[in-house]
């Protein structure tokens, strides 16, 4: 008779701190303090990570071993009774198959790695688009749909979800989020971070808290239970409208406890479903939620391993070597005069988290249109955001955002002049700069800033027939050069 096989800890990383990932057995928390101090990270960030792994071994009780070192490898040197669930970066995969670990395939998504190399496989020598990869995902799982239809007829709800904010409106007039309520493990957290910093081991950005994302399962549980109750019929219609007083809007705010592990997706998705089934929530809502986690958040993720390791350096087809200006790295809004990008920095600073159009149609925009390095914003979003992995934002930044992977992710760059920002918020009321006008002192740098960006990067996008239209209006700008000698010597912005 064999001899039994060795009982193994499991190794959990940040990302997977949920009960997905535990299966009964002895676990292993490590908390190594060089990984918050490669670059300048936004403090909520650190803050939550260390939280969420505090929480995560005091809940465990006896069966967690908390490891407290400055490297990983200070952890795990010598032993030979480890195994993992495939972490979440190239990184940390090189790094547990070096050691020799034993490795689980991953989970914590709705199509497992296996299924999307399935897909992508049959797919051979055509561009792997999310829109089909989105549909497959409602095939296979059968969600929101009526037999082999999509509920409702339509797979695509965007054109319902895409509504401004109400005219006149500060805010959406919807009750605050459900807060976490900070304890002694945030306090040590805090101090921690306070002793690191006069050390000179991180360099943190930001404001210190209070802390406003969810870094244990119950409270994970909580915000998604809240979101259901108190914002998901006003999610859909508003999902890309943008006001200066409201920096939630209806958003579920669940992406950073997801990217931690402490929600399945699955759980999320189907307590946003049950809503519409049971007649509370309207179906466009409801679906373009769907489309967020099942779709695009599965999809990146795959991406990020089907693309390579290399994907965000080797891509940078408009040519972008702008370093990133000062106030980007330190967050630091208070010089910049458009309302839009000031409004936008300064919650970065408060909170670490934008949403998802003020991410791609302010903070991408512009970063687009002024030809910033691509690897180095990539680098800062991942940084910056409490929700920022080395997983999430390769296809997000380096694809959809910057176009610098010249069209592998998205079929056109995601520019725009201030007359889309005007539509979707209230920046532009009272800003200093006219979203109509694109030369003078009152020029708005968002659309004199399209028109500059056009002119750069004609030579690499003629040929793409998506921006055949806006290149014709380029050629027969009657101030293009005064426009594009403006932009290149704009001081104020």
């Amino acid at each position: 008779m064999p001899p039994p096989s060795p009982v193994r800890t499991r190794w959990v990383f940040a990302g997977q701190l949920g009960p997905l990932f535990d299966d009964g057995g002895p676990m292993l928390i490590v908390e190594a303090r060089s990984v918050f101090g490669r670059r300048p990270m936004h403090r909520a960030k650190a803050h939550l990570i260390l939280s969420a792994l505090r929480h995560r071994a005091v809940e465990l009780g006896d069966r967690a071993e908390f490891r407290q070192v400055e490297h990983y490898a200070d952890a795990i040197r010598g032993r030979d009774d480890l195994e993992v669930i495939d972490p979440t970066s190239w990184a940390a995969r090189r790094f547990v198959r070096r050691h020799d670990i034993a490795v689980l395939p991953s989970r914590g998504f709705v199509t497992s790695e296996a299924d999307f190399a399935a897909w992508a496989a049959g797919r051979a020598g055509t561009r792997l688009l999310m829109e089909d990869f989105y549909r497959t995902a409602r095939e296979r799982t059968g969600i929101l749909m009526r037999g082999d239809q999509p509920e409702g007829g339509r797979w695509n709800y965007d054109h319902d979800n895409r509504q401004p904010p109400p005219k006149n409106a500060a805010r959406l007039g919807l009750p605050d989020p459900l807060w976490p309520e900070e304890d002694e493990i945030d306090d040590q957290v805090r101090a921690d971070l306070d002793r690191w910093q006069r050390e000179g081991v991180v360099d943190l950005v930001g404001d210190d808290g209070p802390r406003r994302f969810a870094a244990t399962r119950d409270e994970a549980v909580s915000a998604l239970t809240d979101f259901v109750e108190s914002r998901l019929n006003d999610f859909g219609p508003f999902e890309d409208a943008m006001l200066g007083g409201d920096w939630t809007m209806a958003h579920s705010l669940l992406s950073a406890p997801l990217n931690l592990g402490l929600l399945d997706p699955l759980e999320a998705i189907d307590a946003v479903v049950a809503e519409y089934h049971a007649g509370r929530a309207p179906l466009p809502g409801v679906e373009g939620f769907v489309r967020q986690i099942m779709g695009w958040r599965d999809y990146v993720w795959h991406l990020y391993w089907h693309l390579g390791e290399s994907y965000p350096r080797d891509h940078n087809a408009l040519g972008a070597h702008e370093p990133l200006p000062p106030v980007f790295r330190t967050l630091d809004a208070d010089a910049i005069e458009a309302t839009c990008l000031r409004e936008t920095i300064d919650g970065m600073r408060r909170h670490g988290w934008a949403h998802h159009i003020q991410r791609l149609m302010v903070l991408g925009n512009w970063a687009l249109q002024h030809g910033y390095d691509p690897v180095a914003l990539n680098d800062w979003f991942v940084d910056m955001f409490v929700d920022g992995t080395p997983w999430v934002m390769p296809a997000n930044v380096i694809g959809m955002s910057q176009h610098a992977d010249g069209g592998i992710v998205a079929t056109k760059p995601y520019a725009s002049g201030g007359a889309y920002i005007n539509r979707m918020s209230d920046y532009c009321s009272g800003c200093v700069f006219d979203p109509k006008v694109r030369l003078g002192d009152n020029a708005c740098p968002f659309t004199a800033g399209y028109w500059a960006f056009l002119d750069r990067v004609e030579p690499r996008i003629r040929n793409n027939h998506r921006m055949a239209q806006p290149l014709a209006g380029l050629r027969g700008l009657s101030d293009r050069a005064a426009v594009v000698d403006q932009e290149r010597h704009r001081d104020r912005w």
